[in-house]
């Protein structure tokens, strides 16, 4: 199964100003849809509790921390799940991630939510494909394989 973790990001690598932060700066809110339709989207209960709209015709799975991350992904029987933040879920996922689709921003915020908060190991990446988000912007995803 391919487990992708989709995130936009600040130059700084943050992914949200603090934890309730409702998301209004990203500019790929329409990709993100467009990528997650369908498939299964784990995320984490403040990232849950943040958004705005129900993101209709997908599986949300929301992580607790007592959650195992193994026992998640071996109950999805798709080819393919996302994960969406926030950063103590991305860290938990991290070992098994098989890509990243990364969305860097014009934004510097200084502090806030690390794309992963905590320890992972080194990934090496292989770039895959970029997709224009806003060409005027200077804003396109970044889609990678984990090596």
């Amino acid at each position: 199964m391919d487990i992708i973790l989709i995130a936009a990001v600040t130059q700084d690598g943050f992914i949200a100003r603090h934890p309730h932060e409702t998301i209004r700066w990203s500019k790929d809110l329409s990709l993100f849809k467009e990528q997650t339709t369908g498939w299964p989207v784990i995320m984490g209960s403040n990232t849950f509790n943040c958004i705005n709209s129900e993101l209709k015709d997908r599986k949300i799975i929301v992580m607790h921390r007592e959650d195992n991350p193994q026992k998640i992904l071996d109950n999805i029987d798709k080819e393919k799940c996302f994960i969406a933040g926030g950063g103590k879920t991305n860290m938990r996922f991290a070992s098994y991630l098989t890509h990243l689709y990364i969305t860097p921003h014009p934004n510097v915020f200084g502090s806030g939510v690390c794309l992963f908060s905590g320890p992972v190991k080194e990934m090496n990446l292989v770039f895959e494909a970029v997709i224009p988000v806003d060409k005027i912007n200077g804003i396109f995803q970044f889609q990678y394989r984990v090596n």
